[in-house]
């Protein structure tokens, strides 16, 4: 979505909220709930991890994928108000097609895939109510009956947000998400997970992310315990257009095919970003041994590109992990304007061309075994989500000193039948190590030696992890042993400013604070300016005791140095350089 973004997608939900919002299937809903018998839809026992990735690995199909994505585009629009009586053009058409399929994969697999639909009444473009399609696989434990939900929003759009007519076949945005959403129905309803998996297609994504709304306000106010949302959006393409949204591709016909952006809101201790993290070591450890063509994951600083949003976001609103899967490489920045040719939001977000003049499309714009190297990523964290022990919790301190910080971790409710995964980052977006330990204390020297943010899992007999843990952290300027750190006026006046991270990566940085106890409460600043002198953005902060963060958004294609400065009660306490140079 373009600027209207800004407006719709990271409002207060309350401005557009839902109404009427129901599940259409009663069985659906009760599986929702956790209100069911699993026997009645376990044909096997619980499937093993390892053989859940190997089978996603093995059968998600570049084929399929084709194939499903030739019939989206066939439906000519799917904008969210469009035709719903046709047969054969319109969202209606599309929405009937992707529920007989959810239906279909049931039937082949006894029944075990629930279709239904998530009705809402919302005006959009003059029309009053609106479904999304859900596909239920029941999970093999109803006393913990957390849900993850595979989204991507199906609706596609032109130009004019409210331009029903035009061809928008919409192929990139976002039938590939749609297509990797239904293939992983596909597969995975052939197994037996312990959580309850939705597969979820949303309307509503361009005009404001209504059905993604829908949804997580339907989960927020039923007590539905939502373990975590992935959402696919603008999945599928690898070239990069004349624009696109930053931080992004590095120009027009640039391709990449091996990298994948995990988008997810925070900084230090966010579930989001946990999340994230979480699927890039499982795709570490339990994918990219097998696979032949090797993906590089992403994390990216902010939640989503520059003025753009996501159905993950009304999921975090409503304080649910949840991230945005993209690809790497996006044709166009939505922005529309005079000389925009690029084809996202626009009736060019087709198929591909026919090169040779036979009247058969021979280049396609989604690589399609890009797409299905993506669907693979999302199926093997979702299993490990669905198969994994419950998470812990930790206590730590900083030891060592210095020249040789460490830090001493002792697991909360230790389980010898478990091993635990500790996870250490300094200030960056991605961890630095993850250990695994087997004791209830450990004492670990990770090899980075400014600030310890540290989070831990449970890890079961079958090597799979929960979530991970909230985050604490220590700095090594508190680990003042055998003279070895100075007080110097930061330290002493009890707050510290930290270097600013990523420095550089993306279009945006965190800039952190460590502030002790005495200050919690007051009331701090922090200003950029540049070289010149210029202030830049002042933001203020309420300190807290401990790690207080800022997100700045710097602007893709900035270089140069820009200078911070922290302040707290009228007092200059540091000032520290931060370099530009993507």
């Amino acid at each position: 979505m373009k600027a209207i973004c800004l407006a719709l997608c990271l409002a207060p939900l309350a401005l557009f909220a839902q109404t009427n919002i129901s599940i259409i299937n009663p069985e659906a809903e009760a599986i929702i709930h956790g209100n069911y018998n699993p026997n009645d839809y376990q044909v096997d026992p619980v499937v093993q991890a390892d053989f859940a990735v190997n089978k996603i690995q093995n059968e998600v199909n570049p084929d399929s994928l084709k194939a499903l994505i030739i019939e989206l585009a066939g439906f000519d629009t799917r904008h969210t108000s469009s035709d719903t009586v046709s047969t054969v053009r319109g969202f209606g058409a599309a929405r009937r097609w992707v529920y007989d399929k959810f239906e279909a994969y049931g039937l082949q697999n006894n029944n075990r895939l629930i279709p239904g639909y998530v009705q809402f009444d919302q005006e959009i473009c003059g029309v009053t109510q609106h479904r999304n399609i859900i596909g239920v696989l029941p999970g093999a434990d109803t006393s913990n009956h957390e849900v993850i939900v595979i989204e991507g929003h199906m609706d596609s759009r032109c130009d004019g947000v409210c331009d029903t007519t035009c061809t928008a076949e919409g192929v990139e945005d976002n039938a590939s998400g749609t297509a990797l959403v239904m293939e992983l129905a596909r597969v995975m309803s052939q197994m037996t997970f312990n959580n309850t998996i939705v597969f979820m297609v949303t309307t509503g994504e361009e005009q404001g992310l209504f059905g993604a709304a829908a949804m997580a306000r339907y989960c927020f106010d039923e007590n539905i315990p939502v373990k975590a949302v992935l959402n696919n959006d603008v999945i599928g393409g690898v070239t990069c257009g004349e624009t696109s949204s930053p931080p992004s591709c590095p120009g027009l016909n640039d391709i990449d095919s091996t990298q994948v952006r995990l988008f997810s809101q925070g900084g230090f201790n966010s579930r989001n970003k946990q999340l994230a993290r979480f699927i890039k070591l499982q795709y570490q450890e339990m994918l990219e041994p097998i696979v032949s063509v090797p993906m590089l994951l992403t994390i990216m600083t902010a939640e989503d590109r520059t003025g753009r949003g996501g159905d993950h976001i009304p999921f975090r609103q409503r304080g649910f992990a949840a991230m945005r899967f993209t690809s790497a490489n996006e044709h166009g920045d939505a922005s529309n304007g005079p000389g925009y040719e690029d084809r996202q939001h626009t009736s060019e977000d087709i198929l591909g061309v026919d090169t040779n003049n036979d009247q058969i499309i021979d280049s396609f714009f989604v690589d399609f075994n890009y797409l299905s190297r993506n669907a693979r990523i999302n199926g093997t964290a979702a299993s490990v989500l669905a198969l994994g022990p419950q998470p812990c919790d930790f206590e730590m301190e900083g030891i060592g000193t210095s020249t040789n910080p460490g830090i001493r971790v002792k697991i909360l409710g230790y389980d010898p039948a478990f091993t635990y995964r500790v996870a250490v980052r300094d200030t960056p977006v991605d961890w630095d190590t993850v250990f695994t330990i087997s004791d209830s204390i450990a004492e670990l020297y990770p090899p980075v030696l400014n600030t310890f943010i540290v989070s831990v899992a449970t890890q079961d007999e079958n090597g799979l992890e929960s979530l991970f843990s909230a985050e604490q952290f220590v700095h090594t300027s508190e680990l003042i042993t055998e003279g070895l750190i100075n007080e110097d006026k930061s330290s002493a006046f009890g707050a510290e400013l930290l270097q600013n991270r990523p420095n550089p990566f993306d279009e945006s940085t965190f800039i952190g604070v460590l502030a002790k106890k005495k200050l919690a409460g007051q009331k701090g600043s922090i200003t950029i300016k540049d070289v010149q002198g210029k202030i830049v953005e002042v933001f203020e902060l309420e300190l807290s005791e401990g790690l207080n963060e800022v997100h700045y958004r710097h602007g893709y294609g900035q270089v140069g140095t820009y200078y911070y400065t922290l302040e707290v009660a009228g007092k200059i306490i540091d000032t520290k350089a931060m370099v530009f140079a993507n």
